[in-house]
């Protein structure tokens, strides 16, 4: 398996998406066809081992994906997460907050939906559009929004320090690359219903939104909630990133399935 340990940040000090360049896919162990072919072997291993994760009963497995529209967070989930069982995987996706989780704290309805042992939750945006959107949006005070990194960190700390393995993952695609797929959304019949004219006004915060994630990743960048960096333009990349590090993960917690007690066990 690959080193991918160069798209790991886990210290955000001066840390710049104009460093990172999306259509980088020089970790790949060869071309497209064979990366591809990888990812979905990588995907199986991923099945195998979240049923280690359920049996074992002990661990808790986190995901935060996010990314501009159109990164690629979706497909990452339908690829990277194709060979498991959704009796223990949860997917949550984020929208805007219901009257009822505004009359709490912002992390309320993230808490609820983090996994309980045994599980992988996969979060598809996350409590970080609380110091992304709102940010941009300007939907709360800057002094509002700015004690949200530490408290992030306290959030995240607790959970790694209770047993939640967490991964974030930035899905990293250029400007033009959004173009793109946005067009492509428009073009294609069984994409258009994806389509909202949102989105061509989020697109006219590009700037915006990239500040905002290079201060969100640089104050919440740690040794246990790091951020992967990971290039998306190629989309059979970014799936292999993923599951690679996904895959690492999993394996680094040396499961074992638990050995029940047969003692005087006969079929008959």
């Amino acid at each position: 398996m690959s080193d991918i340990k160069s798209l790991r940040i886990t210290s955000g000090k001066g840390f710049s998406l104009k460093d990172w360049d999306p259509d980088d896919a020089s970790l790949a162990p060869a071309g497209k066809a064979k990366t591809s072919e990888e990812a979905d072997a990588l995907a199986l291993r991923i099945g195998e081992l979240q049923e280690l994760l359920y049996a074992e009963h002990k661990q808790k497995v986190l995901i935060v994906l996010q990314g501009m529209d159109t990164s690629g967070k979706d497909g990452t989930v339908r690829n990277v997460m194709s060979g498991v069982n959704p009796q223990s995987v949860r997917g949550v996706s984020f929208k805007k907050p219901t009257e009822d989780e505004l009359a709490h704290d912002y992390l309320w309805r993230v808490h609820a939906n983090v996994p309980g042992a045994g599980e992988i939750a996969i979060f598809n945006r996350s409590h970080y559009e609380d110091v992304l959107v709102v940010r941009v949006h300007s939907l709360v005070p800057e002094a509002v929004w700015r004690k949200r990194y530490d408290q992030i960190n306290d959030f995240e700390r607790m959970l790694t320090e209770t047993g939640t393995i967490l991964l974030k993952f930035f899905l990293h695609i250029s400007k033009d690359e959004q173009r793109e797929r946005l067009q492509a959304r428009i073009d294609d019949k069984t994409k258009r219903w994806k389509f909202q004219h949102g989105d061509i006004e989020e697109r006219k915060l590009w700037d915006d939104y990239q500040r905002a994630y290079d201060e969100a990743i640089e104050k919440t960048a740690t040794k246990n909630a790091p951020w992967f960096i990971v290039p998306a333009n190629r989309k059979w990349y970014r799936n292999w990133v993923v599951g690679t590090a996904i895959v690492e993960a999993l394996e680094k917690l040396k499961m074992k399935f638990p050995e029940p007690d047969l003692s005087g066990v006969k079929i008959v």
